[in-house]
């Protein structure tokens, strides 16, 4: 099926989205009618035959500017690395449309018919559903397909069924670890659950952004082929995400750059447990400043909750500063650089790209020992890890008074010992730059998508 993506220009047919067949070096654009022919190497990079006119489709909810979570960082970021070495066709929610080199993106909206005629908490389903239906008609030369969150995992799934290319999954979240998701999507919870699951359950290769993140995946899924998950974990731009000295947005927000203080990054969601540090606050120093950078809330209800917190922690401890939006990456950089602490209290975590981003600004992390945050923060390394007892039905704390002590405790022990943050910060920061580069990252993924290519090309799947 060769059809033109709709924001492509019809005089750029030819030229855009030539055959995937045809020689191109994949480091520069696609050359246009009277340009000279582009040599074959440069000096920077290898020329690899085997990376040539790879295409790959990559679905996804978030992306820039529209981007609220982890997923949306790491598809933004993975993106761009892989179109330095590989075609890149973005397929997103929202309106965004450009071209540039090796590096398409397409957004769409849900149907209308969906999205203004339904009230239900399950509308969000619906609105996913709709628009993976409506992103994979508009496929052309995909090599290969690969999506983030369930969001988008019937995209995948059905392009693998009508194109007959490779279907790859990431999996940043698993809904059935997620029992909180039913606060949001109501019944449409068991309709997102059903789609990650057809979709897990049919993939060629899936993604796990760690070991624990893998160990997940097969105690959801136990008939999943355990050799068909591959660990890639998430990066960072280390050029980005760097201490600086710069104060503006402290100032502008509030805080006191006068004053130690804790830092939570996240939204306002059951999983990034924000509740569970608010009620920490009552466990530590009257004067000790907490600053919750805390936005986009899942639902009405937890935001109310979140709000109650606040001001009852506010009637001992007056120096809570809530920035209650989602903050400019520079505004986030200037807030890690001059933390005393960052806190991660998730209660379910993947992988945790905050608890990178704070590390690369050399900020001490006190976070939950769950999920994939043990792959990332190093106990009396890094930061501290807090012993993490979770329900298995709910995933929340056994005993959420226990675990905000032993929160409180940990942020303490750092708040009163600033040369341990100090040193504590700079091997963080140290360890970013040895194992989570986007670079490594990128290679690691663009292997994959070659071998299930030449699987597929052999007839073997």
């Amino acid at each position: 099926m060769k059809v033109r993506p709709p924001c492509a220009p019809k005089d750029r047919k030819s030229t855009l989205f030539r055959s995937r067949n045809r020689s191109r070096s994949p480091f520069v654009a696609p050359h246009h009618k009277g340009h000279q022919k582009p040599p074959q190497s440069q000096p920077d990079k290898p020329n690899r035959p085997e990376d040539k006119a790879l295409r790959v489709g990559i679905f996804t909810r978030e992306y820039p500017p529209q981007v609220y979570g982890g997923a949306g960082v790491h598809v933004d970021y993975l993106s761009r690395e892989l179109a330095r070495e590989i075609e890149v066709e973005v397929h997103c929610w929202g309106s965004q449309h450009a071209h540039e080199p090796n590096l398409h993106v397409i957004g769409q909206q849900p149907w209308d018919e969906i999205t203004n005629g339904t009230d239900g908490k399950f509308k969000g389903a619906l609105e996913a559903f709709s628009l993976n239906l409506s992103q994979v008609k508009d496929l052309q030369s995909i090599d290969i397909v690969h999506t983030h969150t369930w969001y988008v995992s019937m995209a995948g799934f059905l392009a693998k069924k009508l194109y007959g290319v490779p279907f790859v999954i990431t999996t940043h979240s698993l809904e059935p670890l997620r029992a909180w998701k039913a606060e949001q999507l109501g019944s449409g919870y068991a309709m997102s659950s059903w789609m990650e699951r057809t979709a897990i359950l049919d993939a060629d290769a899936i993604i796990a952004v760690s070991e624990g993140t893998k160990a997940d995946i097969l105690r959801a899924y136990p008939d999943m082929d355990e050799d068909l998950i591959h660990v890639i974990y998430n990066g960072i731009d280390l050029k980005e995400y760097q201490k600086t000295s710069e104060t503006k947005a402290l100032i502008e927000y509030g805080v006191d750059p006068s004053i130690p203080y804790v830092l939570f990054v996240g939204r306002i969601t059951r999983q990034k447990g924000v509740t569970h540090l608010v009620d920490a606050i009552d466990y530590l120093p009257p004067e000790t400043q907490v600053v919750l950078c805390a936005g986009a809330p899942d639902t009405p209800d937890i935001a109310d909750e979140l709000r109650a917190k606040v001001e009852h922690a506010r009637l001992k401890h007056p120096h809570i500063v809530w920035i209650e939006k989602m903050v400019t990456k520079q505004e986030t950089i200037q807030l890690y650089s001059h933390c005393r602490v960052f806190c991660c209290p998730s209660v379910y975590e993947p992988f945790g790209i905050i608890n990178l981003e704070a590390m690369a600004c050399r900020a001490p992390v006190v976070a939950s020992s769950t999920g994939g945050i043990k792959e990332v923060v190093v106990e009396g390394v890094t930061g501290y890890l807090v012993p993490f007892e979770s329900d298995p039905a709910t995933a929340f704390p056994v005993d959420p008074d226990a675990f905000a002590q032993d929160l409180a405790v940990r942020i303490n022990m750092l708040l009163q010992d600033p040369e341990k943050c100090k040193r504590f910060g700079d091997a963080g920061r140290k360890r970013v730059e040895d194992m989570f580069s986007w670079t490594a990252i990128a290679r690691q993924t663009i292997d994959l998508y070659r071998k299930l290519v030449e699987r597929r090309a052999a007839g073997k799947s």
